[in-house]
């Protein structure tokens, strides 16, 4: 049996938020074509991803 709901719902939130500190960690040293990528692969990650883009401030980055 792989688990309760609850578990699997735990162990998504916690791989997404490793993704998005390595995503926030290579933003630092990242030029604006890397910026706009991580933009996209936030999208991809995340229901939350818009406020994230506003947060980290790619959205002049990203239009």
């Amino acid at each position: 049996m792989p688990g309760s709901e609850r578990q699997r719902e735990i162990r998504r939130r916690r791989k997404r938020r490793e993704g998005l500190d390595k995503l926030k960690s290579r933003l630092k040293k990242a030029t604006q074509s890397e910026k706009g990528e991580i933009a996209r692969k936030l999208r991809a990650m995340t229901p939350g991803a818009e406020g994230l883009i506003h947060n980290w401030q790619l959205e002049e980055v990203d239009r």
